[in-house]
């Protein structure tokens, strides 16, 4: 705890540059969900009592899946981490609307910094926020207008591809540059990290194509299949059908 207020004065103007972008996405999230709720008629409130208990549920769950993240050293340096705390993100935002997904991508970085604190300064952790909502947005927002199969298939397709064209772009030109300056780490020396690995790795573009790019598809395509094969059948209990 006393290491999480720590990183928070050392690093307020990313902070408050973070709360403004979460707040963004907020809105686009709620700005699609009414658009949703309009086209099919329904006039349920966005965020009832229940739908809010269980945000909260699965924002705990997401949360502890964030803190059990693991690196996969074959692919990409040992700082890249992956974990699957999309999963209950995906799965409320199916359940309750792309409103509902994003604030578990939100509140599951505020319960895992409570946790395990920050070893980015806060940058690993808001680009899990924006990376897993290009993931649970667009696939819980292509599914909130027509709710079948076909659209669960084609809205996590639709995601992974948008997560994996935004994580490897964000790398490049925000992550990877803002990481070296907060820990005082040349972007040649992470360059010569990933040639390491993989030679083909000899500029920031092929460094992000060939070892970004992979992990964030792995991570998509993991939860997608992992939602679809749970998700109708946690539907109901949801929905308290």
């Amino acid at each position: 705890m006393k290491g999480f207020f720590a990183a928070v004065g050392q690093n307020l103007s990313f902070v408050g540059v973070s709360l403004v972008i979460i707040a963004v996405m907020i809105a686009v999230a709620y700005l699609i969900e009414r658009a949703a709720r309009k086209k099919n008629g329904s006039t349920e409130r966005i965020l009832s009592t229940r739908k809010i208990v269980i945000i909260a549920m699965f924002s705990a769950i997401s949360g502890i899946l964030y803190c059990f993240d693991f690196s996969i050293p074959v692919i990409a340096p040992e700082f890249y981490k992956l974990d699957f705390s999309e999963l209950p993100a995906l799965i409320a935002g199916f359940a309750f609307g792309p409103v509902a997904g994003v604030l578990v991508e939100f509140l599951k970085v505020l319960i895992k910094l409570l946790i395990k604190s920050t070893s980015t300064a806060f940058v690993g952790d808001l680009a899990n926020f924006l990376i897993g909502c290009m993931l649970v947005l667009p696939a819980a927002a292509i599914y909130a207008f027509k709710k079948t199969k076909k659209r669960a298939i084609i809205g996590c397709a639709v995601g992974t591809a948008c997560m994996t064209v935004f994580g490897t772009w964000f790398n490049a030109v925000y992550l990877l540059p803002t990481f070296a300056v907060l820990f005082h780490l040349p972007l040649d020396q992470i360059l010569l990290m990933g040639q390491a690995i993989n030679p083909k790795v000899t500029s920031l573009t092929s460094f992000v194509v060939l070892m970004v790019a992979p992990i964030n598809l792995i991570k998509g395509v993991g939860v997608s299949i992992l939602t679809l094969l749970v998700y109708k059948r946690l539907s109901p209990v949801l929905k308290h059908r």
